[in-house]
């Protein structure tokens, strides 16, 4: 093996990390000029901003026909969201929870993880299923911007105004104008999808130098490198108290890795889950995820102890990929 995939892969990691950084900055800056809640960006715009990387390194992936490593690239930025970015997020500061996020954004992450596992585990997943995704992620967005209209008007924001915008500016610099902002998101946009290209050709090089499968690949080097923002996000959020985004950013990710990313990758070639993938990976994602929603409900908040226990179960699913 050349050092060239290791070049594609390194460069396709610092173009995804830094070029959905900058379409996060673009992403936000336009959603403090049409005025939008802190929660509803982490769970809509910041979310879909984040899933970018997934939806790019999925969408070249199936077109290249390595539908595999796209779905694995998915599952693992599914567990990776949950136990590498919440759990980083809690170790640096407890993550508060809500009964109106744990009803709807909880229930919606559960609904859609259980709608992927169901299509899994009885067939091929076509593009009947994308278009059911496709129309629940709109029924979704519908609701939640409907959702928190609601509470707006039933709680006009008098000090909460100030708030938003301080937990907006932890996030640092982004566009005042839009369109500087508009520029900024395709730039982004453009640099994610080098990256992605750059990062399937090399990472499916090296695994298949070294024996790994694809779905191997996708679910550790691939996920880990699609997740990157969403960790910068969390991790930002986290040490400015600015906790509400970070949650939001990975229950939106999630939905919007299996409902945006999966529906995108089956309409361009029906999807069958390896044998491996779907006798473990599937139900560590699924497992997981109702692990969540206790851990949600006790105290309403994701403790520094729980962050740990995510991270530790984090370490022992990577190293359950490359045991013997």
């Amino acid at each position: 093996m050349t050092l060239v995939p290791l070049a594609q892969t390194l460069g396709g990691f610092l173009l995804l990390f830094g070029c959905g950084e900058l379409l996060l900055r673009g992403a936000v800056g336009l959603a403090r000029i049409f005025g939008l809640s802190p929660l509803l960006i982490g769970l809509t715009v910041v979310a879909a901003a984040t899933s970018m990387p997934e939806l790019m390194v999925t969408v070249a992936a199936g077109l290249d026909g390595l539908t595999d490593a796209g779905v694995g690239t998915v599952i693992g930025s599914n567990i990776a969201n949950i136990l590498l970015i919440l759990g980083a997020a809690a170790v640096i500061r407890p993550i508060p929870t809500h009964p109106r996020m744990l009803r709807r954004d909880g229930g919606a992450v559960l609904i859609a993880t259980a709608l992927f596992a169901g299509f899994a585990v009885t067939g091929p997943i076509g593009w009947v299923h994308g278009a059911i995704m496709f129309a629940l992620l709109g029924f979704y967005l519908w609701f939640s911007y409907r959702n928190e209209a609601a509470a707006a008007h039933r709680n006009p924001p008098a000090a909460e105004g100030a708030a938003e915008g301080a937990e907006l500016a932890g996030l640092g610099w982004a566009p005042s104008g839009a369109r500087l902002a508009l520029i900024t998101i395709a730039a982004g946009a453009g640099g994610l999808v080098l990256g992605s290209d750059l990062l399937v050709e090399g990472a499916v090089t090296i695994a298949r130098a070294a024996g790994i499968s694809e779905s191997v690949i996708g679910l550790t080097l691939i996920a880990l490198g699609t997740s990157l923002p969403e960790l910068a996000t969390a991790v930002t959020a986290a040490r400015h108290r600015h906790t509400d985004l970070a949650l939001g950013n990975a229950l939106g990710s999630n939905i919007f890795n299996i409902l945006l990313v999966l529906g995108a990758l089956v309409l361009i070639a029906p999807v069958q889950l390896a044998a491996e993938v779907l006798r473990f990976d599937l139900w560590v994602m699924v497992g997981v995820t109702v692990l969540l929603v206790p851990i949600m409900l006790s105290g309403w908040r994701i403790s520094r102890r729980e962050g740990v226990l995510f991270l530790a179960l984090y370490a022992a699913y990577i190293g359950a990929q490359f045991a013997p």
